[in-house]
């Protein structure tokens, strides 16, 4: 069992204080990046590296043998409308043992978290059978998992082992559904508004499109741990003619459908097309894609369609963890999975590198006006952090 010094649990909430008062949407986390670095060199990692794309790469260990992987985003999404915050959502302030600001949850607290556990680690000199990395990716919050695949796929850097630091209320999270954002594109005819009848209105027919999609549900799946999935209408917009006197011959809609086990992107794509096809409705459909440019300049293409994936409770990641946390936190946790996605729906739902979650916060403070964490949680995760490293690598 892990505890941290005064000192270090003093340094941690300072830390991460420093990197809730640095703004990092995406695309510009440099200063958070080197920030991170910084800490990771002083309070000794062995290696701290950038890659490419911009991740913040920390090692410690013996250099072979198993790999874990501890995963924390240096991205957040901007504040909003700042009337809606109580406090300064860059201050960093602490009321009552929470602190509150953007990314204090969502999720820097995490990352400060991890940085100290591994400093615990190191203080107690712990001798690792295998290799921990502490990595603060980048871009994770418009494509999760964009830049662990480009760790993995382009860096040639692949571990065991993942554990992502995102909210879990000290709990253990082992998985979450998955999700794909498809864009509809209804083609109509387009005439003088006067004489409707001589075109067809795109409009509409995306109406009829969307009440279709809406009572889809009904037969998606269901998994006894994830649920069921769910599909709904996020974003419409018909093309711009110039003029409110033209029937529209184009109206484009965008469906967020989440999956769950069992249920992939052909199968949602096919549910939507059959809903085209019954009402009788001219129509597109594909899903998104853009191209994301890192912090250096780095370019990395999206692909909207993230898969379900769901670790067995019997797994020995997951009883590592669960271990871990009865040692540092005296309660055994409970298996909860996330409501929304991670980079576990590259890493254990592509490329099947087995992962849980646990991490301070409760995940829904995400992206909310007022967003905190509280103080003595990040620290909690700082002692149990330690303990699932050497639980999941052992010692020698």
């Amino acid at each position: 069992m892990f505890v941290l010094r005064q000192s270090d649990k003093e340094a941690c909430i300072k830390f991460l204080q420093d990197l809730v008062r640095i703004p990092s949407p995406t695309g510009q986390e440099e200063k958070v990046a080197e920030r991170l670095a910084e800490e990771m060199e002083r309070v000794g990692f062995q290696e701290v590296r950038v890659d490419r794309v911009g991740n913040v790469i920390g090692r410690i260990g013996k250099g072979s043998g198993k790999k874990l992987m501890f995963d924390a985003h240096m991205d957040t999404v901007l504040p909003g409308d700042l009337a809606s915050w109580t406090h300064d959502p860059f201050g960093a302030e602490i009321v009552n043992g929470v602190m509150y600001g953007r990314g204090t949850m969502d999720m820097k607290g995490a990352m400060a978290a991890m940085v100290y556990g591994t400093k615990a680690l190191l203080d107690a000199s712990v001798h690792l059978d295998g290799d921990l990395y502490m990595v603060g990716v980048v871009s994770e919050e418009p494509s999760e998992g964009v830049a662990v695949r480009s760790l993995v796929e382009e860096e040639g850097f692949r571990p065991d082992y993942v554990l992502l630091g995102e909210a879990t209320n000290l709990q253990v999270s082992p998985g979450h559904r998955g999700r794909v954002l498809i864009r509809v594109d209804v083609h109509g005819r387009s005439c003088h508004a006067s004489r409707p009848e001589e075109g067809v209105n795109a409009i509409y027919a995306a109406a009829r499109v969307i009440f279709g999609i809406e009572l889809l549900p009904a037969h998606f799946l269901t998994d006894p741990v994830l649920g069921s999935g769910s599909v709904t209408a996020t974003e419409i917009k018909s093309i711009e003619t110039g003029s409110h006197n033209v029937v529209p011959d184009l109206c484009s809609f965008t469906v967020d459908r989440r999956l769950t086990l069992g249920e992939t992107v052909n199968k949602a794509l096919a549910e939507i097309d059959q809903v085209v096809k019954r009402e009788g409705a001219n129509a597109d459909l594909r899903v998104e894609e853009f191209d994301l440019k890192s912090y250096t300049g780095h370019l990395l293409h999206v692909r909207e369609a993230y898969p379900a994936w769901l670790m067995p409770s019997d797994h020995p990641l997951v009883e590592a963890t669960v271990r871990a946390v009865s040692e540092s936190l005296g309660y055994k946790p409970r298996l909860v999975p996330w409501q929304f996605s991670t980079d576990g729906a590259y890493t254990m739902g592509e490329a099947e590198i087995p992962t849980v979650g646990f991490g301070p916060g409760d995940e829904r403070l995400a992206h909310t006006a007022d967003e905190h964490v509280n103080v003595t949680d990040v620290v909690k995760a700082a002692q149990t952090y330690a303990q699932i490293a050497v639980e999941t690598l052992g010692t020698t």
